[in-house]
């Protein structure tokens, strides 16, 4: 945490921090996890100095384990930071992934808030006291809060204000809400166009491309929205993703836990999609079951045949043999034999550069001819391990 008062030096460090990223663009990668390095030595010099380097992985004194441990927190705190910001719906991101700004629609609020509301911190001592302002939905005053100002807000996009002068302030806001979320919805569907005509192909392959790098913000979120437009890209079915999306399209914050991904209905079967940047262990811990449940809730849903496609970096052993096991069992709480199709995120990449070189546009069929080959493979496998190869084998070649 940075004392307010420092506010000023912090902005000098970042805008000197850009200079020497600029002056170290040849060798960036390198520049970066230097810099990340010195930070952390910087900031847990007196741990460091005194030997208190031990994490909660290992009660070992490994100081190199410490500096990636910490480096590692500092970016998810990074990260989370950004989806605060993002969850304003005054910042957005850029379609690489790498950059956050002040969507210029917003420059208003934004000017709003730095000249009205004051950078002191606030000191209450009761408890109450303290419950009360935290959670005063009228403080602080925004720039929304006044009515002449909404229904500016709405004018520009197009709406005339019926009797303006009576609509309460909360009515107002409600009409904004509902017209930005039919501007998104035209958005979306634009985008969407393009993608079901390849025009974003090279996109996703990059957008792929740095989020095994880690070289983008929040890479579960980046990955379930590529993964979204992947599954478009390939089109036949009427694709759904199941995470938020801001006012102009951009990916906001991933699909709650309730649901699936990403859903595909295919008309004659019904497909979920589960991707995960989660690898070893945890993997199966975090998303083994609930993938399992997501797709017998959607199996329930539409009921016809469905199955599930689980992407991950890297498939965990114990995901591979959960897998393989519910083709085998079955479980009525489940509705039956469960479908779940694990591949590595490279040869996902490999299936979507087949389609994109072949003359013809693949269709349905081929999707669910990939289960079924995996269907086929379960009964005359001997093992999960063989099962696993086999499927990745057909995948890299399902285009033939």
């Amino acid at each position: 945490m940075k004392n307010y008062k420092d506010f000023e030096k912090i902005v000098n460090e970042i805008e000197q921090f850009r200079i020497e990223k600029l002056e170290n663009r040849g060798n960036y990668k390198k520049f970066i996890s230097n810099k990340l390095v010195s930070i952390v030595e910087k900031i847990y010099s007196e741990d460091i100095n005194s030997g208190n380097t031990t994490t909660r992985e290992s009660n070992e004194n490994d100081i190199k384990r410490f500096i990636k441990t910490k480096a590692r927190n500092m970016q998810d705190y990074t990260d989370a930071c950004f989806r605060y910001l993002r969850e304003t719906g005054l910042f957005s991101i850029s379609q690489l992934g790498k950059s956050i700004s002040i969507i210029p629609e917003k420059k208003s609020d934004i000017n709003f808030i730095l000249n009205n509301v004051s950078r002191n911190p606030v000191f209450i001592d009761n408890e109450t006291d303290y419950k009360n302002y935290l959670f005063d939905p009228n403080i602080p005053i925004l720039y929304s809060d006044n009515k002449d100002n909404l229904i500016s807000q709405i004018e520009q996009i197009g709406v005339n204000v019926e009797a303006p002068q009576t609509a309460s302030i909360l009515e107002l806001k409600r009409i904004l809400k509902g017209k930005l979320n039919e501007c998104k919805e035209n958005i979306i569907s634009e985008k969407v166009k393009k993608i079901k005509n390849y025009d974003e192909y090279s996109s996703i392959i990059l957008m792929y491309d740095d989020i095994l790098n880690k070289n983008v913000y929040d890479p579960s979120l980046m990955l379930e929205w590529n993964t979204w437009r992947a599954m478009t890209m390939i089109d036949g079915g009427t694709i759904k993703a199941n995470l938020e999306f801001d006012d102009f399209g951009d990916p906001k914050s991933t699909a709650l836990g309730r649901k699936a991904d990403i859903i595909c209905d295919y008309k004659t079967f019904g497909l979920t999609v589960e991707v995960t940047m989660q690898s070893g262990q945890r993997q199966y811990e975090t998303e083994g079951e609930p993938v399992v449940r997501h797709l017998a809730n959607y199996k329930r849903e539409v009921n016809k045949d469905a199955y599930c496609l689980f992407i991950a970096p890297k498939i965990n052993n114990s995901c591979i043999a959960y897998f393989y096991s519910l083709y085998k069992i079955n479980i009525s709480y489940y509705g039956g034999y469960s479908y779940v199709l694990p591949l590595e995120l490279d040869v996902f990449i490999k299936m979507l550069r087949d389609s994109f070189k072949a003359s013809y546009i693949p269709n349905p069929e081929q999707v669910e001819k990939l289960f079924k080959k995996s269907i086929e493979y379960a009964k005359e496998s001997s093992n999960e391990n063989d099962w696993y190869l086999k499927i990745k084998s057909y995948a890299l070649h399902w285009i033939n």
